[in-house]
């Protein structure tokens, strides 16, 4: 809550944008600092507590008004803690303090200044992190009260200028997203065997239209992996359709290569409502693609991404023109090869395969969404693969989550280090269910 507080309160009075407010948007699928007065006003409180790893996130990246917010909060925890153990015991005498709660038991930074700040204070003090799961004080509780079954805990396991004025692309013919396709003429008295078969035939022809762009893809990659390379991140910026692949291809990174949600980021006209229902207006707006590319902070260091099926998405251009500005890599994908961009807005890289019209005229949630959806794939695992999240065609940075995964990571232990199922499940629950440290573990026995 002091972090929602403090980056508007900045903003208004010095018009300037931190890290943490870039961290706070990213996370709540935000464009602008004016979409958190929606999202404040129907938000719950553990929707506001869950904002609390982005403020350490910033702090450790030595955010100013992160790490004020985390001064602030270990004195006023301290002072709670000191006011509870004078109403207990008298000063001197021996009091144990214990840790509880993710914010004090998984960060050892805050956790280490509030129980300085407690021996300070009481002398005395001793301060211990709660060894398990606070419910098991009712278990042995009950335990010892009705002599039930002895359990064991498994506490192992665990404000910028207004955008400038320009026009959009223009297409010496109509854009192919908006053609009628001559094949699907007759869709509506087509019998379902013969729409199916045509639904995937027309699909069978984007792996050609998209080969033929092979290596311009290529160069896409390229750009992805420098970004990567030199502590930038890439954003992908889109409306309706375009916009979702982006943001679900972001969301996937991180249980995919563990890798922090930082580093792919989705930026959707018209923000998180924009996920689920059509925001009125929201693609034609340049200056909010502008804003959005704003508050993100992006550098010269970071790629973005454009998606937009015609080419000429109002919201997307803005975005474009923005992180031209700020010197990052630009690249448009679109699927209208007739586009004529002007010199001055042109990005680095246009990728535009020719897939044709779509058998639902104007639908570009079809072929286009489909081509969207291989190339972004593309894009985000092969520059994992590049930069070293990748073993052969193993997920070795996989975020080990669900039973599922888990079962995948002891096989992959097994495959690379040789060892037998229980010894590979041991060496990942003492690596946290990291694979590379756990092949490691192994190797050093």
């Amino acid at each position: 809550l002091r972090a929602l507080k403090a980056i508007v309160f900045y903003l208004d009075r010095d018009g300037e944008w931190s890290e943490l407010g870039q961290r706070i948007l990213r996370r709540l699928q935000l464009n602008e600092p004016n979409e958190l007065i929606g999202w404040a006003q129907s938000a719950a409180k553990t929707d506001v507590a869950a904002l609390a790893v982005e403020v350490f996130a910033a702090a450790s990246r030595r955010d100013a008004i992160a790490r004020d917010i985390l001064e602030g909060a270990a004195h006023s925890l301290a002072n709670d803690a000191l006011a509870c153990a004078r109403k207990l015991a008298r000063a001197g005498q021996s009091v144990r303090f214990v840790l509880s709660g993710s914010v004090l038991l998984k960060q050892p930074g805050f956790s280490a200044k509030v129980s300085r700040l407690v021996k300070e204070s009481w002398r005395g003090a001793v301060v211990t992190p709660l060894r398990c799961e606070s419910v098991w004080g009712a278990v042995e509780l009950a335990r010892s009260q009705f002599q039930i079954l002895d359990f064991k805990s498994q506490s192992g396991l665990r404000l910028p200028p207004a955008a400038p004025e320009f026009r959009l692309p223009t297409s010496p013919i109509l854009s192919p997203t908006e053609q009628r396709n001559p094949r699907s003429m007759n869709l509506d008295r087509m019998p379902l065997a013969e729409a199916i078969e045509l639904f995937l035939s027309e699909d069978a022809k984007l792996s050609g239209a998209l080969r033929a762009e092979r290596a311009k893809i290529e160069r896409g990659v390229r750009f992805i992996v420098q970004s990567f390379s030199n502590g930038g991140r890439l954003f992908y910026v889109g409306a309706g359709t375009s916009g979702r692949l982006g943001v679900l291809d972001a969301s996937e990174c991180p249980p995919t290569f563990r890798s922090d949600p930082e580093l792919v980021q989705g930026i959707i006209a018209g923000g998180q409502r924009a996920l689920w229902s059509a925001v009125e207006g929201a693609e034609d707006d340049p200056e909010a693609g502008q804003r959005a590319i704003l508050f993100r902070g992006v550098t010269r260091r970071d790629t973005v991404v454009g998606i937009a099926a015609s080419g000429r998405t109002p919201f997307v251009w803005g975005a474009l023109r923005e992180a031209k500005r700020r010197g990052a890599k630009t690249i448009l994908l679109c699927f209208n090869p007739n586009l004529i961009i002007a010199r001055a807005d042109r990005p680095a890289l246009v990728i535009a395969p020719r897939i044709g019209p779509e058998l639902l005229t104007g639908s570009t949630r079809l072929k286009s969404g489909t081509a969207t959806k291989l190339i972004l794939n593309i894009f985000t695992t092969l520059a994992m693969v590049q930069t070293g999240k990748v073993l052969g065609n193993l997920m070795i940075d996989v975020k080990a989550s669900n039973v599922k995964l888990r079962d995948r990571a002891v096989r992959m232990v097994r495959e690379l280090s040789g060892a037998d199922y229980e010894t590979a499940q041991r060496a990942l629950v003492k690596s946290d269910w990291k694979i590379k440290e756990a092949c490691a573990r192994l190797r050093l026995r």
